[in-house]
């Protein structure tokens, strides 16, 4: 007879499921071997939980489709938080299986007992243990809907025993995600349209929620003589062939972006959160347009809000506009952009025979080099500023990475689920030594899959935005050296291709090489430590934290630190 975890993987069968990520366990026997005897759905195995958690989560924001982690009871399901937090906060679908101790033990300390349905309440849309075999299959199939509709993760904690017992029903059921036309109420949209009409200068921040609104979006800043700045999470879906494009604002952001924010007289928020409240202008009208009302004002005071899918949102409200023919404000904040593009490039230049490589340099050639429908993916820090600035999202390129969770070590897990989900497509990561030293474990499952995944390395031998960090609060970099192996020997011991790469004249080379390369390859790049990540507007407290950064290094017997780097950085400067 079949068990509650045969009808489980028949019915992730039915529904388009083909592959799982995790590590086994004796708690998921009851599912590992019913993979095994299905035979349709392929078992991804990674070297920590952790890793399969982000790998399914990149699965799903690649593909808009569900995907399925499994972890064992106890430490193996507890590992998957961290990358069940990343795909809770990207909002993408992934069904987690957490087992659990047998249920006859649950409450009385026994071995490796921990209580997953409350530990993931804070990272999910849905979680609740499965106590009886009589509760399958409907609360797998409420797991799955919850997922699926509300695009984010469902935890199903199952307990070994129930998992391998006798299924009392084998209800196989399909579930399609359900569509609705959301658009804001008639009166709504008219005052929209008339706050619209009446600005002089209006610019619109664009982000993820406007997936699949790009034509509109552009239709829109056309009539309005209006500047598009997008969200780093927004940059795949609107940045690419728009001339109106003006770069990011925030942190990571563009002199550019910044500047047509602080110019607008209104703001019109397009399907993104935006979190960096000191970068919205304090005088400006602000209208948002989100799917989810609960995120309406969140992070600036609104003249008006409005709950809408934003593609429908905006066919509705096009053609109540009127075109604006006063164009100063597009054109002054397009030529502002191409003076910052022309600005960054000019940091992007190789280093001096014998100085480490500027990151910029490392960025750009990536650019320059890459397919056109390349997945990128840069870990947490400062690899994340030189992704935004330097990673264009032309034609069918993706940036993806842990841009909300902000954790670090996302991007060879990442880039693990992006290349199985699409094995004909280039995925580079962009990883700190950081973050790669941390969870490099998974090179060993890059290597036993000959995954063709591109490692391109930022190796400064530091936590170097934790260091940046640091310096802006003035305080001397401590506790951030990292004592690097040659990763690209690490890449070689495993498998891949690996190139170390300390001169800026063998980069390009390095590059060419490890893209043509039919395989997984790793280019182990020697960067600049003390290179720094300017963000487009810097305040007086990063002025105040510098100089004492410089006092107390001065003080410490560290100036010849302070030598290295201005000569890092006097061409940000000059």
């Amino acid at each position: 007879m079949p068990t509650i975890a045969d009808n489980v993987i028949a019915t992730l069968r039915a529904n388009g499921v083909t592959r799982a990520y995790g590590i086994p366990g004796d708690s998921l026997n009851g599912f590992t071997e019913a993979m095994r005897r299905d035979g349709s759905i392929a078992w991804k195995l990674v070297r920590h939980e952790e890793a399969a958690a982000f790998a399914a989560a990149a699965d799903a924001e690649l593909t808009g489709e569900m995907a399925v982690v499994l972890g064992s009871c106890g430490p193996g399901n507890l590992h998957l938080i961290n990358g069940l937090f990343d795909a809770q906060r990207n909002r993408v679908p992934v069904l987690a299986i957490a087992a659990q101790i047998p249920s006859a033990e649950i409450g009385s300390g026994y071995f490796q007992e921990t209580h997953p349905q409350n530990l993931f309440q804070e990272c999910s849309v849905y979680c609740e243990m499965v106590s009886d075999p009589s509760q399958m299959p409907r609360m797998l199939q409420t797991a799955m809907r919850a997922a699926i509709q509300q695009r984010g993760v469902a935890v199903l904690v199952v307990p070994g025993d129930v998992a391998q017992a006798e299924a009392q029903k084998t209800m196989v059921t399909t579930i399609e995600r359900a569509r609705a036309r959301v658009v804001p109420a008639a009166d709504q949209l008219q005052r929209a349209s008339e706050l619209l009409n009446a600005s002089k200068r209006t610019t619109l921040l664009v982000g993820v929620g406007a997936e699949g609104a790009k034509q509109e979006v552009l239709e829109l800043a056309e009539t309005l003589g209006a500047p598009v700045v997008h969200s780093l999470r927004g940059k795949q879906h609107v940045e690419g062939d728009n001339p109106y494009d003006v770069g990011l604002t925030g942190l990571l952001g563009f002199a550019s972006g910044y500047r047509a924010m602080e110019k607008a007289d209104t703001i019109l928020m397009l399907g993104t959160d935006f979190p960096y409240r000191q970068f919205y202008p304090q005088d400006a009208r602000l209208i948002q347009v989100d799917l989810r009302g609960e995120q309406l004002g969140r992070r600036a005071p609104l003249d008006l809000g409005l709950v809408g899918d934003v593609r429908e949102t905006l066919r509705e409200l096009l053609p109540t506009l009127r075109r604006n023919e006063d164009r100063r404000h597009l054109n002054d904040s397009c030529d502002h952009y191409k003076r910052t593009r022309e600005d960054l490039d000019d940091l992007a230049v190789p280093s001096r025979r014998g100085r480490p490589i500027h990151p910029q340099y490392v960025a750009k050639l990536i650019n320059d080099l890459a397919d056109e429908d390349a997945v990128f993916i840069p870990d947490v820090g400062s690899p994340v500023v030189y992704a935004a600035r330097y990673l264009q999202c032309r034609g069918d390129r993706r940036v993806i990475g842990s841009f909300v969770h902000g954790s670090m070590a996302n991007s060879v897990p990442h880039a693990i689920g992006a290349q199985v989900a699409h094995p004909d497509r280039q995925v580079i990561t962009l990883s700190g030594d950081g973050g790669l030293a941390m969870l490099m474990g998974e090179m060993l499952t890059v290597g036993q899959y000959d995954l063709p995944i591109k490692i391109v390395v930022l190796n400064n031998s530091s936590l170097n935005f934790v260091e940046l960090e640091m310096k802006a609060a003035g305080l001397p970099d401590f506790g951030t050296h990292l004592d690097n192996p040659d990763f690209s020997k690490v890449a070689e011991s495993v498998g891949m291709r690996g190139i170390r790469v300390t001169e800026s004249t063998e980069l390009e080379g390095a590059l060419r090489e490890a893209f043509a390369h039919d395989g997984p390859a790793l280019v182990d790049v020697v960067t600049d430590r003390q290179e720094l990540t300017i963000p487009p507007a810097i305040s007086a407290e990063q002025i105040k934290g510098f100089t004492l950064y410089a006092l107390r290094t001065v003080m410490s017997g560290r100036g010849d630190e302070l030598l290295d780097l201005s000569r890092s950085n006097l061409r940000q400067i000059f």
